[in-house]
Order: C-alpha cells, then structure tokens, then sequence
C-alpha cells in the first residue's frame, strides 16, 4: 500500500501538500507516482508564476506516460525544487520529501480547508480502485 503521511493534506489529482504558515510545498503522492512509473522528467514553473486552485502548474513524465499537475491551493510560486532537473526519479525515491515540486505563496489560506485529510485520501482511492 502507499504511503500516505497524517500530517499533509490530498487533493483527488493526487498532490499533496504541506502547510507552512502562509506558505505550501507541494508534489504528487507515493500513489501517484506509483501509478506513473519510473519519472524521466519534471516540468516546472517559474518563481512567480501565479496559480489559481485546481490550474495545472507542471507535468510530470514517466516511462507510461506525460501528466499534469495542478495547483491545489492559489498563490505565487515562491520556491522551485531545482534538484528535479538532474534528479526527476527522486519523485519515485521520496515523492514527501526530495521529490517535493514547487512552494506556493497563498493567496488565500481558507482554500486549505477544502483539501483531503490522509484518510479523506486513502479511502478515495480505495473508491478509485473499486475497492
């Protein structure tokens, strides 16, 4: 089963994401990347590129297939994971931690209370599957 940390919060586009004060860090879930397979390559925005809740702000392709990742809180892009460009696999390494994507700035905090709680999470996708 996937990995599924209590302390972050899902969307059902598989992202996850941390809540640092004003701020998110955000990347795709260990489900996520499981489902993709082995990721080849990350597209990301530029610092300051501004996303509103569910725009898509990257892609990420993998040996299966090119999909896209959507910002699931709105803000300004304030950090982006440099490392992805000569590390994507670390995406499938450590999807919580190294893997991460992109730090917004939020544009509004309320948004966060609309996201999945890590149970709200598992037991999507155990609806997904038909489980």
């Amino acid at each position: 089963m996937a990995s599924t940390p209590d302390d972050l919060k899902y969307t059902k586009d598989h992202e996850w994401v941390r809540v640092e004060g004003d701020s998110a860090r955000i990347g795709i879930t260990d489900h996520a990347q499981r489902q993709l397979g082995d990721v080849v390559y990350v597209e990301l925005p530029k610092a300051d590129d501004r996303f509103e809740a569910s725009e898509p702000f990257g892609s990420v392709e993998s040996v299966k297939a090119v999909t896209e990742v959507y910002a699931p809180l709105s803000g300004a892009v304030s950090e982006i994971n440099d490392g992805l460009n000569d590390d994507p696999e670390s995406v499938n390494t450590d999807p919580y931690g190294d893997g991460w994507m992109i730090r917004l700035a939020l544009s509004d905090t309320s948004q966060v209370a609309g996201l999945l709680t890590a149970a709200q999470y598992k037991d999507y996708i155990k609806e997904e599957a038909g489980d």
